[in-house]
Order: structure tokens, then C-alpha cells, then sequence
């Protein structure tokens, strides 16, 4: 009688296993082709006249010629760029940036001045933030918070429209970074300024958050990079004139999954905060190293299908965020206008 019973609850472990393993492999499947088949809709969301671009920091560093300058303006012109984010980095583990790094900047804005003053150009400041005794910067510690604004009063006084922060890691209760937020808006606000923050995308499901803080390293691969919760993402927006979302480097195999994501991705986000703070949706110009069917154009029509999901439009202006200007080519312009058109 025992016998029996062993073998039928071993029947009934093998026969759970099996449905277990069909089930995944069901998902597997019907996955990728309900992705396939959404993916087939065309987007109906035109391009939208709030947008940014990431620049290199030899716009700041080096001495450029007139025609480059014109050159450029007219490029964000044509893009419908509102928000040039310069790299005027990198922060030092101090908080401090040296002045040999941004020679050139007051030529620059000189130069947006004179051909480009509808566009805000705002000093890119950021950093490998120090977790666990690993990065660079510990902005944990109030010194180097406060040297950080100085660095960011410094940047203003010679004559930025704003700030642009993207310090990493940032985690889902980092009070250190809201308090850093908190007084840099009050600084940006008094000088009539914007402040800007880059984040990582979204956490697909935020129970899984507790979960990981008990039982992973931080440093470990289950939080890196970390997401923000809903709750942080508004509390962020809450503390910003603009937030970037970093939604690239997705390294999925599928054009039609890479295309859900970004759409997934702009939904959630713009309904956060869509009504909070201006939101630039992240979109590469450059090919990740794994992740072959992300690119452009993908990512712009994922963007657009994200918004015809929307149950209404935001109330605050929102774009696409192109990274970076410094792997953008003339083809990827092009791929640009086809498919971020411009409204109405």
C-alpha cells in the first residue's frame, strides 16, 4: 500500500512538472507572437516639440568654430530639441569639477544665445555614486552634498538654464539624493532655472523590491541597475522640472519586445507623472553590445504606441530624450524625422 502510494505521488510530481514545463513553454511562445501582432499596428501619436538630446562634453572642454555652432543650432531646430544636456563632468569624488574641464563653456552658451535661444542649455553633472565601498562619490555624506550645489551654483553663475543631474546607482528610498534634489531646485528656482534628472526605467512589479532588498547585495546583478518604484518616480518628479528616463539598453531579441517595452515604458511613466514634471522618454542612437534588434526607430514607434495607449494626453509638455549626440550620424537624423514627425 505505501509502495503505491509512493508511486502515485511521484506520478503526481511528474505530472505537475510536466504541466509546469508546458505552461513555460506556452508563455515561451505566445509571447513573442502577441508581441508580433501588436507590433504589426502602426502608432498614431505624432512626434511631440519638447524634446532633449545628450551632448558630448567637448562642447564645454574645447574651442569650436562659428560654423560649428551654427551647424549645431540648426540641428536642434530641425529636431524640435527644447533641452540640451552638456556633459560638464564628471563630478569629482568631492563634489567639485575643475575649471580646465568647462573652458569653453561660456563660448558655448554665448553661442546658443545667438543661434539657438529658444533651446535651455543645461550643465550635465553626474557621477558613479559610492554603494558599499564601491563608485566614486558618497553622497550620503552632507560635505559633498554641499559642495555639489556650490558646483552647481558655480555652473548657473556662468550662465546655464539648468541642471542636469545623472548620478548612479539611485535606489527606491535613497533619501540622500531627494534631500540633494530638494535644495538644488530651491537653488535652480531662485535663479529662474530648471533642474533635470536622469533615472532608470520603471520596476515592472514593485513588491519585488522588498523582496530583492532582503535577499540580494545591492552591488549584486538581482538590483543592478536599480529601478525606481512608482512611489520614488513621483517623489523624484515631485522634486524636478524634468525627469529622463533612461529606457534603453533593453537587450531583448525582438524588434516587436523591444518596441512593448518602450511603450510599456512611456505609458507608466507618463501617467505617473505625466502631470508632475516634463518627461523625456530615453531612446539610443547607438547599438548596444547585446540586443541587436533595439535601435532607433524601434524605440520611436514603441514611444508613439505608448502613447496611443493613453487614456489622455499629460498636462505637462513631454518628448523623447536622444542618447547621445555623440553616436548620432546623419542616417540616424533621418530615422529620427520618419519616425518622431512633428505634430499637427
Amino acid at each position: 500500500m505505501h509502495a503505491m502510494r509512493r508511486r502515485g505521488t511521484r506520478r503526481a510530481v511528474v505530472r505537475a512538472a510536466a504541466w509546469t514545463a508546458a505552461y513555460a513553454l506556452g508563455l515561451a511562445v505566445l509571447v513573442p507572437v502577441g508581441a508580433w501582432t501588436w507590433w504589426q499596428r502602426a502608432p498614431h501619436a505624432p512626434g511631440t516639440n519638447a524634446n532633449a538630446l545628450w551632448a558630448r562634453h567637448q562642447w564645454v572642454g574645447e574651442t569650436h568654430t562659428d560654423a560649428e555652432y551654427r551647424a549645431f543650432a540648426d540641428l536642434l531646430r530641425r529636431a524640435r530639441i527644447t533641452d540640451v544636456f552638456f556633459h560638464a563632468g564628471p563630478v569629482e569624488a568631492d563634489g567639485t569639477v575643475p575649471p580646465a574641464k568647462y573652458r569653453n563653456a561660456a563660448a558655448l552658451l554665448a553661442a546658443m544665445r545667438r543661434y539657438a535661444p529658444g533651446v535651455r542649455a543645461q550643465a550635465y553633472l553626474g557621477q558613479i555614486r559610492e554603494v558599499d565601498g564601491h563608485g566614486v562619490i558618497d553622497l550620503d555624506d552632507p560635505a559633498v552634498r554641499n559642495r555639489v550645489l556650490a558646483t552647481d551654483a558655480t555652473f548657473l553663475d556662468v550662465g546655464f538654464d539648468g541642471i542636469h543631474y545623472d548620478f548612479e546607482p539611485v535606489y527606491r528610498d535613497d533619501g540622500a539624493f531627494l534631500d540633494l534634489l530638494t535644495r538644488t531646485r530651491a537653488l535652480t528656482r531662485a535663479r529662474g532655472r530648471v533642474l533635470s534628472v536622469a533615472v532608470e526605467q520603471k520596476t515592472l512589479w514593485d513588491g519585488v523590491q522588498p523582496v530583492l532588498d532582503a535577499v540580494a547585495p545591492r552591488t549584486g546583478p538581482l538590483h543592478y541597475p536599480p529601478r525606481p518604484t512608482a512611489r520614488f518616480l513621483r517623489a523624484l518628479a515631485d522634486r524636478a522640472d524634468q525627469v529622463a528616463i533612461m529606457t534603453y539598453d533593453t537587450e531583448l531579441p525582438t524588434r516587436s519586445l523591444v518596441g512593448l517595452h518602450y511603450a510599456a515604458h512611456t505609458r507608466w511613466t507618463l501617467d505617473l507623472i505625466g502631470d508632475r514634471a516634463t518627461v523625456f522618454i530615453g531612446v539610443p542612437t547607438y547599438r548596444p553590445v547585446t540586443g541587436w534588434a533595439e535601435d532607433l526607430a524601434t524605440a520611436l514607434r514603441g514611444v508613439r504606441r505608448g502613447v496611443d495607449g493613453l487614456d489622455a494626453p499629460p498636462t505637462r509638455p513631454y518628448g523623447v530624450g536622444i542618447y547621445a549626440d555623440w553616436t548620432t550620424g546623419a542616417a540616424d537624423w533621418r530615422a529620427y524625422d520618419r519616425g518622431w514627425p512633428a505634430p499637427g
